[in-house]
């Protein structure tokens, strides 16, 4: 409500945007529900971002106020010098910010309420950033009417104990920012890097019961050598969706849990929530799971024509609620969402008969090898199911002759001694389809290369890989 009230002292209006590119700290999250008190959509930006990235993204969304760290605050006031903006710090204040010490000494207005949305539920809730895989990050809206916590699977209540390390530029860190609220649950904040070992430690010894990850934490978790001794027993409600984790990886995570609680959830930020969930891990462990509530599906050639079960094509989803697009971009608003209202995911997928969605990978990561097309999500299946394999990126090598030549990046577990050769050996033993296996070579990388939200970026991983073995296309 204070700091509400110093938005209010300040002349924001509800068009008004606010700025935030911070990490979880204690107040952070009073900046959150003072935008949704003030009925003002906050424009959340990843700390990883660089100035001209920065630059671009609010001179889209034009904030009056920002909220970030001390150690961003150079970067930011670079990057918003064309812009009326005043920015405040969370901790480690430098000279010239406000401090969040001085916005909470304001005295909370009189006989103060919430605001009454200007434009009802179609009014826009937050703005975030899309993953940036595919070029510049957009600035996408989530509206008030987005069902972002519909998954009530969740059945939250006041003795839950809820973690993630996500920030509030992603759509999970908004998530548990307004379901720890709405639910009054204890809510463990952590204002570093993701980091495998403290994770373990904070849900071992505040007895966690409620976690969401992106893939990569699961994996550099069920990688690092104190996961032997990990106790996930309290956990009743794990989630992660994002892409998707090596079943041997799950297997692990699994191996540690009480109960069957770790469930893979697919949607996509444009929706603003999620689109399926799978809670029958043992029968269908390679599917997203089914459509939830509300949520139609539809499956489509290139020609536009409905597919049917079993069939692959390009996964389209209509939910019937308002988006307002991306800021400032309505080309690529219309490209993401027709007229119809049918969201285009670009990703392809198929079907079952039974119900499941099954996600075969980016259309436009499809490769061709000798005309032949194939995704790298089908080598990287293959290289998955190795038992010193933790997690792995491929992509196309091209060729003037062949083609696209399979690739790849490799992240071994903590205690293998795997090489490169070991990894093209095994996909060779594994398939008789000249074009799926891995003819432009294998790299082990300790880590790999991944856009802002934690999802692998072929791209950056490919030019690692042409860097490290000197290759140019």
């Amino acid at each position: 409500m204070r700091v509400a009230s110093y938005m209010r002292s300040l002349g924001l209006r509800q068009s008004d945007v606010v700025g935030i590119m911070a990490r979880n700290t204690t107040h952070i999250f009073s900046v959150a529900y003072a935008c949704f008190f003030n009925g003002i959509a906050f424009h959340g930006i990843n700390i990883m971002y660089d100035r001209k990235t920065i630059a671009n993204l609010y001179n889209i969304t034009k904030p009056r106020l920002i909220f970030c760290d001390g150690d961003d605050f150079e970067k930011i006031r670079e990057a918003t010098v064309n812009l009326d903006v005043k920015i405040v710090t969370m901790r480690r204040h430098p000279i010239g910010s406000i401090r969040i010490d001085d916005v909470l000494a304001t005295p909370i207005e009189d006989n103060f309420q919430p605001a009454r949305l200007e434009h009802g539920n179609d009014q826009n809730l937050v703005i975030i950033c899309s993953s940036g895989t595919t070029g510049t990050p957009k600035a996408l809206t989530i509206s008030n009417s987005t069902k972002i916590i519909s998954v009530n699977q969740y059945h939250l209540n006041t003795a839950d104990v809820q973690y993630t390390s996500n920030n509030l530029d992603w759509i999970s860190g908004i998530l548990t920012t307004i379901t720890s609220g709405v639910f009054s649950t204890t809510r463990i904040v952590a204002d570093n890097a993701f980091d495998p070992v403290l994770a373990l430690k904070i849900i071992k010894e505040y007895k966690v019961t409620w976690v969401i990850q992106a893939p990569f934490a699961l994996a550099m978790m069920g990688n690092c050598p104190e996961f032997e001794t990990a106790d996930l027993t309290s956990l009743r409600c794990y989630f992660y969706g994002g892409s998707r984790i090596p079943v041997d990886v799950e297997n692990r995570i699994r191996s540690r849990l009480s109960r069957d609680c770790l469930h893979f959830i697919y949607g996509f930020m444009e929706m603003g929530s999620v689109v399926t969930a799978n809670f029958n891990f043992d029968q269908k462990p390679n599917s997203v799971g089914r459509l939830l509530n509300g949520i139609k599906l539809k499956i489509i050639n290139d020609k536009g024509d409905s597919l049917g079960p079993e069939e692959v094509g390009e996964i389209l989803i209509n939910c019937n609620q308002h988006w307002s697009g991306y800021c400032g971009n309505p080309e690529a608003t219309l490209k993401m969402q027709d007229r119809q209202g049918w969201y285009h995911t670009a990703d392809l997928g198929y079907m079952d008969k039974d119900g499941f969605l099954y996600i075969v990978d980016r259309k436009n990561d499809m490769l061709k090898y000798r005309s032949i097309l194939y995704y790298p999500s089908e080598v990287e299946a293959v290289i998955a199911e190795m038992s010193g394999v933790s997690d792995v990126c491929v992509f196309g090598v091209y060729d003037q002759i062949d083609g696209d030549k399979a690739a790849a990046n490799v992240v071994r577990k903590w205690d293998s001694k795997i090489k490169a050769q070991d990894v093209v050996d095994y996909v060779k033993g594994r398939t008789d389809s000249q074009y799926k296996l891995l003819n432009g070579g294998v790299l082990i990388v300790d880590n790999l290369m991944r856009s802002a939200n934690g999802k692998p970026n072929r791209k950056a991983n490919k030019v690692h890989y042409l860097k490290v073995k000197g290759i140019v296309e």
